[in-house]
């Protein structure tokens, strides 16, 4: 199988590609920026933007399948990146599939696109997309995976969706790292009564997902035109999890706390400043956050078990072993 891997040289990304490389695919990866792939063998390495046509066009020729993980992600109140990368730049991607005939499209979607800022406990994939969105990630990811959706069957372009949640590990450069840095400035508090319960995904298993629901994916099948939740199958306690990854590091667990109510507050103050101001970094709160840190959000993935025989490889304790070995070896 010759597969492209958008994003690539992501957190994500490389896991997928690992794997496809390891099990004897050969891989294109496009991405921004030469990561030194090609010092890899069968693997090339296609640099370009997703917002350029002739640049996803050219991705995509004489490939069998797409892995498209690259994404604009974060809370940032600039809403035309969101756009033009998230959706308009997964439209440019589908459309090129088509006119380069690939035979399958593999979409990295998230469970955000469904959460309306209620408790979410055991959800499955009948839950509709909310009315509105507190965050342009949530809703334009949504617009991206309906995108890629209603394209299956088109010129026998198969496609689904596969929505990890609250993806971690070994060479995270984003969550963990950011977590570790505000846990420093002793800039984290607890937001609510720290009982909410949320899903979690290793890394390696979100990969692993990946893959299986391409092998899965032809003409009739069940996974064809469908998404799927994906996670360690076993919830955590958000504020507990989040102290155990501060333990890693050697860090205090944390103890101070604010209110729902104030922290809603404080977060809609910091969205009405950034968007007057048209601030490019991220506000330290938004009212999205505070949701995503203060609910419960955790989905039956029954679904993926029975149509592509996911099920989570590597336990959360064996991948916290093996994130702590690496924190371990970046300390010595």
């Amino acid at each position: 199988m010759y597969a492209l891997v958008t994003g690539g040289n992501g957190f994500l990304g490389k896991y997928i590609v690992e794997q496809l490389l390891a099990r004897g695919d050969k891989v294109r990866v496009f991405c921004r920026k030469n990561q030194d792939f090609c010092c890899l063998e069968n693997i090339d390495v296609c640099l370009g933007d997703l917002r350029d046509v002739d640049d996803v066009n050219k991705a995509t020729q004489n490939v069998d399948i797409v892995f498209h993980t690259a994404a604009m992600a974060g809370i940032s109140c600039r809403k035309k990146m969101f756009w033009d990368i998230n959706a308009t730049g997964t439209l440019l991607l589908i459309n090129a599939c088509l006119n380069n005939h690939v035979k399958k499209f593999i979409y990295t979607s998230s469970p955000s696109v469904v959460f309306d800022g209620n408790n979410q406990n055991g959800i499955n994939e009948s839950t509709p997309y909310p009315a509105q969105w507190l965050a342009h990630y949530p809703e334009t990811k949504a617009k991206a995976e309906q995108i890629v959706l209603a394209s299956n069957g088109k010129q026998e372009l198969l496609t689904c969706a596969i929505r990890p949640h609250l993806i971690w590990g070994p060479r995270d450069r984003h969550i963990f790292p950011r977590l570790i840095e505000r846990a420093k400035q002793k800039k984290l508090k607890r937001i609510g009564d720290g009982t909410n319960i949320v899903d979690i995904t290793y890394v390696e298993n979100a990969a692993t997902a990946h893959l299986q629901a391409a092998d899965a994916l032809t003409a009739g099948s069940r996974v064809a035109g469908n998404a799927y939740f994906i996670s360690q199958g076993e919830p955590v306690n958000c504020w507990g999890f989040i102290n155990r990854l501060l333990s890693l590091v050697q860090l205090p667990p944390i103890e101070r706390s604010i209110s729902f109510e104030s922290a809603w507050r404080t977060g809609m103050f910091f969205e009405f400043f950034y968007n007057v101001l048209r601030l490019k970094a991220e506000p330290n709160l938004t009212r999205f956050l505070v949701l995503q840190l203060a609910r419960s959000h955790w989905f039956d993935i029954s679904r993926a078990q029975n149509d592509f025989g996911y099920k989570p490889l590597i336990s959360t304790e064996e991948g916290l072993e093996r994130l702590a070995r690496e924190v371990k070896g970046n300390l010595s």
